[in-house]
């Protein structure tokens, strides 16, 4: 109830009361899409990225029909935008000429 007695002082020491409030704080899951996640919840987001991960790569290495299986997507976790997927990127073999001139570079060093 406002009583004209609050202060900026007293106004800061409630604000961070509400920011620093264990579990949820509906201020700072406000304020910081990513504190709408406990330490708990990314925990265990990790923790089934891994799995997924351990799994698809056991039926990668003991299965003959593996491939065309797709890499699992990660668990998506709070304030992070969609990615895509990075494409491949096209890799080129150096020829001979930069080859010999890189190593008589690192020769004369």
């Amino acid at each position: 109830m406002w009583r004209g007695r609050l202060s900026l002082r007293r106004v800061h020491v409630l604000i961070q009361s509400l920011i620093k409030k264990p579990g949820r704080s509906t201020f700072l899951a406000q304020v910081d899409e990513s504190a709408s996640w406990s330490v708990t919840d990314h925990l265990i987001a990790r923790v089934s990225d891994a799995a997924e991960i351990s799994n698809y790569l056991f039926i990668k290495a003991n299965s003959d029909e593996s491939d065309d299986l797709p890499v699992p997507d990660p668990v998506q976790r709070p304030g992070q935008e969609t990615q895509e997927k990075p494409k491949e990127p096209e890799y080129a073999f150096a020829d001979g000429a930069e080859l010999s001139s890189f190593f008589t570079h690192m020769s004369n060093l």
